[in-house]
């Protein structure tokens, strides 16, 4: 497989419950220097929305970025779920 990034599919790597999941999942992506490409909107985090109620927003990368990408994705689950376990609450 090439790593041309004119010829690398996009594909969904990651389904997030919400929009601010999502939000949160292509920054990190993208502070990674994998970009995820969106939709063609104005909107500065475009993103597939599914219909109310079917699943949440898919997180989109090329091909080619796909393994690291469900790495931090997992590694941020995890950071959040342990946060989450120790009874972590942001709001202060």
């Amino acid at each position: 497989m090439t790593n041309d990034p004119h010829r690398d599919r996009v594909v969904v790597v990651h389904t997030a419950g919400t929009a601010t999941e999502a939000v949160v999942i292509r920054g990190l992506l993208e502070s990674s220097g994998i970009s995820s490409p969106g939709s063609v909107s104005s909107d500065p985090f475009p993103m597939r929305e599914a219909p109310e109620g079917l699943h949440g927003p898919e997180i989109l990368v090329l091909e080619s970025h796909a393994a690291e990408a469900r790495r931090i994705i997992a590694e941020y689950q995890k950071g959040n779920a342990g946060s989450a376990a120790q009874g972590g609450d942001d709001t202060e």
